[in-house]
């Protein structure tokens, strides 16, 4: 059998790049039982209340919505149990300084498999405040304005 190669992405949190300034992200690997494998590769994961905490120096995901194996027995996993991240200790050291400073967090913004192997893109971030999110929303609508009007140009140029 082949080996799997590149990356394929399962799920995806969008929202967390609307309510977070992200200042820096880490790909860790994660610790699964069989049947959370098997339900990953059938693409059906949730990332919608997660979020990543350093306790004892280990890194945890929390509330990461990973379905029940369809075909699994009584070996199935509960859905939202906590899994262990796998990091290297100087960036659970670096993440236990950081996530101590006010407002922060670690916010799981990807879960993947990048050659076969269950990854998550999780994310420092810092909670955004009501008026960035209109700030950032109202900059979004302006660069596609831009956008447009410069495609406008370009398309009468060319008649």
């Amino acid at each position: 059998m082949a080996k799997e190669t590149g990356r394929k992405l399962i799920a995806q949190n969008k929202k967390a790049r609307h309510d977070y300034h992200i200042l820096d992200t880490y790909e860790c690997g994660l610790v699964l039982t069989g049947t959370e494998v098997k339900s990953l590769r059938q693409g059906r994961a949730s990332l919608a209340d997660g979020f990543a905490q350093v306790d004892g120096g280990e890194a945890w995901l929390h509330n990461v919505h990973i379905p029940e194996y369809s075909q699994g027995t009584w070996t199935n996993h509960s859905a939202r149990r906590r899994r262990k991240l796998l990091l290297h200790r100087a960036e659970i050291d670096k993440l236990i300084g950081k996530t101590q400073e006010t407002g922060h967090t670690l916010v799981p913004l990807a879960l993947y498999f990048k050659d076969g192997r269950a990854k998550v893109e999780v994310a420092l971030a810092k909670g955004k405040k009501e008026y960035d999110k209109r700030q950032t929303l109202r900059e979004k609508q302006d660069r596609r304005e831009a956008e447009r009007a410069m495609s406008a140009v370009r398309r009468r140029q060319r008649a």
